[in-house]
């Protein structure tokens, strides 16, 4: 999303971009379409059986590196570890930071916030977290959203035809994203309000979490909640999808800034979300926080009660003029200025 919402600002804005990315299992192209002035090039990445995550993310790293031509390109400028480790020399934009056991892929987390020349956080938390782990002081740029397509859709209750009241989440079902917290908030939230169904967006990631969707899946039964697992949802269907939910479970356990959420204050839809740092910075009087599943059935409790509550009416307030601020224009204007920048001191 950040890649491509960025991507087609900057060309907006008059610079020309490319945006290169790995093919996988015969992938050639993005989950939606990109603006035509915007060249995407895939690298083909084959499926092997039975490859560990470890391997898999060698072979990312060597597979995009020699498909990978940066001649001709003024900046070179990596959005995660993988590409940051494939491409060189490059600017690199630090999302959020994880702690990973795989050793490859800690390797590769290492190597891609240590070997950049120039660093970008989405938030100051993320920007303090770098600089008091490296001793590296990135230039901050928060993130845009399209904001109005998901104002658009705000009342819009058609998903609600398929599913009742729902609580949504977006980003798949990884430990990062908090999943199965959020599956036992709702399973509490049940209790009182035994309509309440777990709508759940997103794809998967290059990581193996086999185990944790099987954790998850034995707990729903446990819990008697059948969450709708919906994988990938069409871009023009997101917006009335989150639109339509009673309320957004934004738990992730790490964040760089919070996207989706914003996505959802747009649209008006009450937002619960974990109790960080980050998320604290972004979303401080847009949301009600939380810390565990108790605390987040408790939020969403309350949204249940009294949908019209003035609390929560200031809320919604604040959260659309929130997400109304951040404009990806606004994004790629800094980006350019950073470039003139390091350009200028080359």
């Amino acid at each position: 999303m950040h890649t491509l919402a960025l991507a087609e600002a900057l060309v907006e804005a008059g610079a020309q971009v490319s945006v290169w990315t790995l093919g996988r299992a015969g992938d050639d192209a993005f989950f939606r379409p990109v603006d035509a002035r915007v060249e995407v090039r895939v690298v083909p990445f084959a499926a092997v059986d039975g490859e560990s995550v470890g391997a898999r993310i060698l072979r990312s790293i060597e597979v995009l590196r020699e498909g990978f031509d940066p001649r001709g390109y003024d900046v070179v400028h990596a959005q995660d570890c993988i590409s940051a480790n494939a491409v060189g020399r490059c600017v690199r934009t630090v999302h959020h930071l994880d702690t990973f056991t795989t050793p490859e892929l800690a390797a590769c987390h290492e190597r891609a916030i240590v070997e950049p020349f120039a660093h970008v956080c989405v938030s100051d938390a993320v920007a303090r977290e770098v600089q008091q782990g490296w001793g590296i002081s990135p230039t901050v740029i928060p993130n845009g959203v399209d904001a109005a397509p998901f104002a658009a859709a705000a009342g819009d209750t058609r998903w609600r035809e398929r599913f009742g009241r729902y609580v949504v989440a977006v980003g798949g079902i990884e430990p990062r994203k908090g999943t199965i917290d959020l599956l036992r908030a709702v399973a509490l939230a049940r209790r009182d309000h035994p309509d309440l169904a777990l709508v759940i967006a997103g794809g998967e990631t290059l990581f193996d979490y086999r185990d944790y969707r099987a954790q998850f899946d034995r707990e729903a039964a446990e819990l008697d909640v059948d969450p709708h697992v919906l994988g990938v949802v069409p871009t023009p269907d997101l917006p009335s999808l989150v639109a339509g939910a009673v309320a957004m479970g934004f738990v992730s356990t790490r964040e760089g800034f919070g996207l989706a959420a914003m996505e959802a204050l747009a649209a008006r839809v009450p937002l619960v979300t974990r109790d960080l740092p980050v998320l604290r910075e972004v979303f401080e009087g847009a949301a009600a926080f939380a810390t565990d599943p108790t605390s987040i059935a408790a939020a969403l409790a309350a949204v249940l009660a009294d949908p019209g509550s003035p609390a929560l009416t200031r809320r919604r307030e604040v959260g659309a003029t929130l997400a109304a601020r951040h404009t990806w224009s606004a994004a790629a204007q800094a980006h350019l200025q950073l470039y003139a920048r390091l350009l200028g001191r080359a």
